[in-house]
């Protein structure tokens, strides 16, 4: 690059960015955060114990809704897990310059979503001691032993994608902070990998990078058609369908897109010196990206209820007024309206895409799409193609119990701690890739650290 800044500016720069993006001690509002997550978690914990015990018994789950909050939850994870191929590996491979401050940010809520999605499957089995019968006795005909593979090996890539930029940062801390526990001087010394800022280090990472943003995009897509597979290859109103692999993976997309947005507002905020490189026009661009994203995904919804909404066969049109009428009316529409229909009209205008209303967009987002999750589980659970006949009355109704909704907010709040943890101990953003952005080439970067 011809206008690349060189020799001792470059480095000067590097060395600023570098100790502006040190990770800080939390404050006051950061350890308040930590032990109200660390409530949520015991609190969850304690009924966990309490569900190993007495089994699934202490939840709402019965014959006919035998997937309830548990299965939602995971499909929410899975689907905030897309991010990172989104922001990573798509924009990485379409050398999309402004991308370069929010790829951590995206990867470390991928890891921490991907994570959970694991760990909620086996709280929804009941049994945890028969999880290796999965490994010993699955069948490869089962869609089931599809997605923990799938799962398995998008974490791996994921936590791989998230590592080998990181290198850098990690030396840096390693050479610069000093007033810091000897298990955190140990923990950075180990983590480095001997790393020194060579132009031969940073062409290792740059082509693992681009080898992992290729392997990666298949895989996430994988990872949620499988996750739509194991709807609608069973056999249930409202998921006997051809769309659903499409429908899931733009869903994702939109949902991951939010995500990362409400993780760039809080940097933006709360941490002093990050909105020199998460600015406005990040926001701008974002918004931009979510409102394309979410007209991808009105399509796929309009289509997901129209075609059985025009057909309606019986036992297909009992689910469907039970959504658009009946008990989940409310919640349905709540979901289309307010976390697509205004978050698309809103954000097709500039005032909009600033960094406040975009949290406040992002936060809609996400909430209703775990309520969307919802929608795709329960209802469908609750109308069989049997017909419910003479059963009791609480199993014609689905009612998340307590114990059943504290272990699921404890899964979110633990989602959450990972990624505050990782932000308390490790640089949140990538510097060598905030210094490419600024025009400094990897040669020049060959100092102590990054």
């Amino acid at each position: 690059m011809e206008n690349s800044i060189r020799g001792h500016e470059a480095q000067r720069i590097i060395k600023e960015l570098n100790v502006e993006l040190l990770p800080k001690k939390f404050g006051a509002l950061g350890k308040t955060w930590v032990v109200l997550l660390l409530i949520v978690i015991a609190n969850g914990l304690f009924f966990y114990c309490q569900q190993l015990r007495q089994g699934l018994c202490i939840t709402g789950l019965g014959d006919y809704v035998s997937w309830g909050i548990y299965i939602s939850n995971f499909v929410f994870f899975v689907a905030a897990s897309l991010v990172g191929s989104l922001i990573t590996a798509i924009l990485y491979l379409l050398n999309v310059k402004w991308r370069a401050p929010l790829t951590r940010i995206s990867e470390v809520i991928a890891v921490a979503a991907i994570m959970f999605a694991g760990l909620i499957i086996i709280v929804d089995m009941g049994r945890p001691d028969r999880i290796h019968h999965l490994f010993m006795y699955g069948r490869i005909q089962s869609p089931i032993l599809w997605d923990i593979i799938v799962i398995t090996t998008y974490m791996t890539i994921s936590i791989l994608l998230l590592y080998f930029p990181l290198l850098p940062g990690i030396a840096f801390c390693r050479d610069n902070l000093t007033n810091i526990p000897k298990w955190q001087k140990k923990m950075y010394r180990v983590l480095s990998l001997g790393w020194r800022g060579t132009k031969d280090q940073f062409a290792i990472i740059k082509k693992s990078v681009t080898i992992l943003s290729v392997l990666i995009i298949p895989v996430a897509l994988s990872i949620h058609t499988v996750t739509s597979w194991l709807f609608a290859t069973t056999f249930r109103p409202g998921w006997d369908s051809t769309n659903f692999g499409a429908y899931f993976v733009s869903g994702a997309f939109m949902l991951g897109a939010a995500a990362v947005v409400a993780g760039m507002f809080v940097f933006w905020k709360f941490y002093e010196g990050y909105n020199k490189y998460i600015t406005e026009n990040h926001f701008d661009r974002m918004g931009k990206l979510l409102v394309l994203l979410s007209l991808v995904y009105l399509y796929f919804t309009i289509n997901e209820y129209l075609v059985p909404g025009y057909k309606m066969k019986q036992i297909e049109a009992d689910h469907l007024q039970s959504l658009f009428v009946g008990h989940y009316a409310p919640m349905f529409w709540a979901v289309q309206i307010f976390g697509m229909i205004i978050p698309i009209i809103a954000l097709l205008f500039k005032r909009f895409r600033k960094p406040a209303p975009m949290f406040v967009i992002a936060l809609m987002v996400i909430v209703a799409a775990w309520f969307k999750r919802f929608l795709i589980v329960i209802p469908t659970m609750l109308h069989p193609f049997l017909p419910m006949q003479e059963v009791p009355v609480e199993m014609q109704h689905y009612m998340p119990t307590f114990p059943e909704l504290s272990i699921t907010l404890s899964s979110l709040a633990a989602a959450l701690l990972v990624i505050t943890i990782f932000v308390r101990y490790f640089p949140i953003l990538s510097i060598w890739e905030i210094a490419e952005e600024k025009g400094i080439e990897t040669e020049e970067m060959e100092v102590k650290g990054e």
